[in-house]
């Protein structure tokens, strides 16, 4: 298993300005050889290979404009062609959006691979850097004299800080004992989740919390001149104010999964299209703070390690409009009925615990189980491009992931 340790880094003032000249010549790299891509595709309607990306970098050191990239070391620069011809591949199959130019002003990384360092008793060595660097190691269960990374990551943050991630492989952990309990999860923007058993999970909403001191800051920051040393502390006081909101969503989330993956062996989500969500402007605030997508993340690899069974359920499954009683689809339900009765059992329903149960259904029959006591997951629709009986275990309805603990 693929294992990252993110660690905080304290490199001296000689190691910092090695780092940011790496930094600044990672950019650079990355920055001409897209425009280069871009260049050749436009003209020649021809693809770049990493190839004659490499190649092309070898000419830029040896001209006089660019001689500095000489400098710093060679490894991290490779590593942003190989990330860009990646990042290619991923845009051009259709799993990624294209690739942009960087920015000084955002998070700087720099990517070393098992040439570029050494680790050899707790002790970090980077080529090009004569002393160790000082960091603070904090995974008492990990001996950091036997970890053997093949790859470690430099970066500072944008308010300052520095960060060094060793990326290793490691052994798959045991799976967690059977809890004999299974859940459906409803994500929402009022609450944050509604779980099959009743239970909603509130939403911290913590970008409005921070608001205003956030608005403060940029304010400041809006009336200092462009280039000044006032406006990059302004601009270091937002950057700190957006690292503590991001910390406590992440605490949040971290929190909220772990809980979710320990307490169930069966985990059944919705497939949200989050990324077309947010192009609704009322919504589009509430539902970035939530982050369903990176909870999605956490949710995925927790269960994969705990052992656990995550089932996936189509997004245009009717969840919300089916009865988990007897099966019912109603014809329309707005967005603003929070609670029906269904026309047919007679059954009353609150919106979000009846698309919870609905889903946990869905998901049952995906992981090969019995539905439950939810009967919505039978439902059936007309028209081709929806799904079908979520009983007839089909893979549009819902996808497994992950194989159910013993």
């Amino acid at each position: 298993m693929r294992t990252a340790y993110k660690c905080r880094l304290y490199p001296d003032p000689d190691q910092q300005a090695m780092l940011s000249r790496t930094f600044g010549c990672v950019r650079l790299v990355w920055n001409k050889a897209l425009a280069e891509r871009n260049r050749t595709w436009e003209a020649e309607g021809k693809q770049t290979t990493y190839g004659e990306a490499s190649a092309a970098l070898t000419r830029w050191k040896r001209t006089q404009d660019f001689a500095f990239l000489k400098e710093v070391p060679s490894v991290p620069l490779q590593q942003a062609l190989r990330h860009q011809q990646a990042a290619f591949a991923n845009f051009f199959s259709g799993r990624a959006e294209r690739p942009r130019f960087k920015s000084r002003s955002g998070r700087q990384t720099a990517h070393f691979a098992r040439s570029a360092f050494r680790l050899n008793n707790g002790e970090l060595g980077l080529a090009r850097i004569v002393s160790p660097l000082k960091f603070v190691w904090s995974f008492e269960g990990v001996d950091l004299a036997s970890l053997e990374p093949s790859m470690v990551v430099v970066s500072r943050d944008p308010d300052g800080r520095w960060f060094v991630t060793f990326a290793a492989d490691t052994a798959d952990p045991d799976p967690e004992p059977a809890i004999g309990r299974s859940v459906g999860i409803d994500l929402g923007v009022k609450d944050f989740a509604v779980t099959s058993d009743g239970q909603r999970i509130t939403g911290p909403r913590h970008l409005d919390r921070k608001a205003r001191n956030l608005a403060r800051y940029q304010r400041r920051m809006a009336r200092c001149q462009k280039g000044s040393a006032n406006r990059i502390k302004a601009k270091a006081k937002v950057a700190r104010a957006h690292r503590k909101i991001r910390n406590a969503r992440a605490d949040f989330l971290h929190k909220t999964s772990t809980r979710i993956v320990r307490d169930n062996d069966l985990i059944a989500i919705e497939d949200l299209a989050v990324a077309n969500m947010v192009k609704n402007r009322r919504l589009a605030k509430r539902i970035s703070d939530a982050a369903w997508g990176e909870f999605r993340r956490m949710i995925e690899y927790k269960a994969e390690r705990a052992g656990r069974t995550l089932a996936v359920v189509d997004r245009w499954y009717p969840s919300s409009k089916t009865c988990s009683h007897c099966g019912h689809l109603l014809d329309r339900l707005d967005l603003s009925t929070r609670a029906w009765r269904c026309p047919t059992c007679r059954t009353w329903h609150d919106r979000d615990i009846n698309a919870a149960k609905n889903i946990l259904a869905a998901g049952r029959v995906a992981a090969g189980q019995p539905p439950g006591e939810a009967c919505g997951a039978d439902v059936r629709r007309q028209g081709s491009s929806l799904p079908q009986s979520a009983m007839k275990q089909e893979p549009p309805r819902a996808r497994a992931q992950g194989v159910p603990a013993h």
